[in-house]
């Protein structure tokens, strides 16, 4: 049945842009034309929808992962930022210092 769903070009747009009510209409349409029986409109309609419930679990991950990645990135560019700013001022401290003992 999946192979039905690949000729269709459906996973390639992505399952998981289809409703639940577009993916029965799909298989009803199939089933009209003849194309397939109902046992297999049935298939049908679990499989893509069982495909759309990967997608979207594949998606969440990878993005998940990309926000996690970044924040970490973000955090220690961040970090690296402030200890260069603490080494700074610390030197216009010494400075400072300096020039008000002589």
């Amino acid at each position: 049945m999946i192979e039905t769903i690949r000729k269709l070009g459906l996973l390639g747009i992505g399952a998981w842009a289809l409703t639940e009510e577009k993916i029965n209409e799909i298989a009803k349409e199939l089933v009209d034309k003849g194309e397939i029986n109902k046992e297999e409109g049935k298939k049908f309609v679990k499989e893509l929808i069982d495909e759309q419930k990967k997608q979207k679990e594949d998606l969440e991950k990878r993005i998940s992962e990309k926000v996690k990645e970044t924040f970490s990135k973000a955090k220690t560019e961040t970090k690296e930022e402030i200890e260069r700013l603490e080494r700074k001022i610390d030197k216009l401290e010494e400075a400072i210092d300096k020039k008000l003992s002589e």
